[in-house]
């Protein structure tokens, strides 16, 4: 019985490395400048690891970075 359990497991954990390394990215470049904004729009920028224009970074599509990408997508260039 005890060793059954440990099957499963070991079976759960693969499963989510799996569905992790498959996840799809989302690009972003920034296109604007992001002095004289907002400084919670200039942290966001900075959350997102741009640091200049034209600046391209790739992350994962998460609803957490899509909710940054929102917010300030009036200075970004998304391609999925």
């Amino acid at each position: 019985m005890a060793e059954e359990k440990k099957v499963t497991k070991k079976a759960v954990v693969a499963k989510k490395t799996q569905t992790i390394s498959q996840t799809k990215t989302v690009s972003i470049t920034l296109i604007k400048s992001f002095h004289g904004r907002l400084p919670s729009h200039r942290a966001t920028i900075a959350g997102l690891g741009l640091k200049r224009i034209n600046h391209t970074k790739e992350l994962k599509n998460t609803p957490e970075i899509r909710g940054m990408i929102n917010k300030v997508a009036y200075l970004l260039k998304v391609e999925d």
